[in-house]
């Protein structure tokens, strides 16, 4: 840095014409003050001295993925991914509001996140299979948190069968679980986000929305039918600052996996990802805060893949 300054002062020494000089000089001080900007935020940085202008950057940074004020509501917030997404949202400062259809489950969720962050935390026991009670919970939640800002729409069911032995009652359970509830509590929650000019909108699909796996028909067919949804709310509600977007997990530890799948079965789910492992469910979380927060604001109808790479193998 020193040697390159010395050039340019021998620069300013050559007997040129009186503007030439000038500009000469007004660049030699241009440059030493960035070297010496530049000296001072790498020294700032190795002592853990924080500049202002730096901490500005940092905490408009932070601001983005901020949820204080803002009211968060979990299906299937009881357990696995839904459990992570709810602490998620109240760590950024959100109180959240959950619902399942095992109270123990809800409440060790409710104890948990409470003592972890100090948020609020409601739920309600629902079975997301009877449209009745979707728009009850929809109501619950508004009557004890006040608001819905985030909707994650993440309860769902899978019973796997090959297509010429689907049971009709499985299948419809899955249709009316997976999807028809998602579009009834999204239908219920949207008017009093429209009335705010803001809202954030998950629904969780699947890495089997998007490819699939034998006797996956039904479960399939409804997470494929979210990422069509959620393009066609996204243009809906889009003008007034709604956005809508998919989640699409691939291989996580959760209990619906788990309770399906054998040891080889597992084993080779695995190996089909980039990254040669199951995620844990707490790899669901930075996704969410993204697309549930103001980091995400040009960001809707879209599907995010959060499957380890699985999606990237084409053999």
């Amino acid at each position: 840095m020193f040697a390159f300054l010395g050039e340019l002062h021998y620069l300013e020494r050559v007997p040129v014409q009186t503007p030439m000089r000038e500009s000469y000089g007004r660049f030699r001080r241009i440059v030493a003050f960035g070297f010496l900007w530049c000296f001072i935020n790498v020294f700032s940085m190795s002592c853990g001295v924080d500049l202002p202008g730096r901490s500005h950057l940092a905490g408009g940074m932070r601001n983005l993925f901020d949820l204080s004020g803002k009211v968060a509501l979990v299906t299937g917030g009881g357990r696995g991914l839904g459990r992570a997404m709810a602490r998620g949202f109240a760590e950024a400062g959100a109180d959240v509001f959950l619902c399942a259809r095992t109270e123990s489950e809800l409440v060790s969720a409710q104890v948990e996140i409470m003592e972890a962050t100090g948020r609020k935390v409601g739920f309600a026991v629902v079975d997301m299979e009877d449209r009745a009670a979707v728009k009850a919970l929809a109501e619950m939640a508004l009557a004890e948190m006040g608001r819905v800002d985030v909707l994650v729409n993440n309860a769902g069911i899978n019973r796997p069968q090959p297509i010429d032995e689907i049971v009709d009652e499985d299948w419809d359970t899955q249709l009316e679980v997976n999807l028809s509830s998602v579009m009834a509590l999204t239908r219920a929650l949207v008017p009093q986000m429209k009335a705010r000019g803001w809202g954030r909108v998950i629904h969780i699909s699947s890495v089997l929305g998007v490819g699939s796996k034998e006797a996956r028909n039904a479960y399939s067919a409804t997470k494929a039918a979210l990422v069509g949804m959620s393009k066609a709310s996204a243009l809906d509600l889009g003008p007034h600052g709604i956005t809508v977007n998919c989640i699409a997990p691939g291989p996580f530890l959760t209990d619906l996996p788990m309770s399906i799948l054998d040891d080889a079965q597992k084993q080779k789910f695995a190996n089909f990802t980039a990254l040669g492992r199951w995620a844990d469910p707490e790899e669901i979380v930075g996704p969410a805060l993204f697309l549930g927060s103001e980091a995400s604001s040009y960001v809707t109808g879209e599907t995010l893949l959060v499957d380890g790479g699985a999606y990237a193998r084409a053999l």
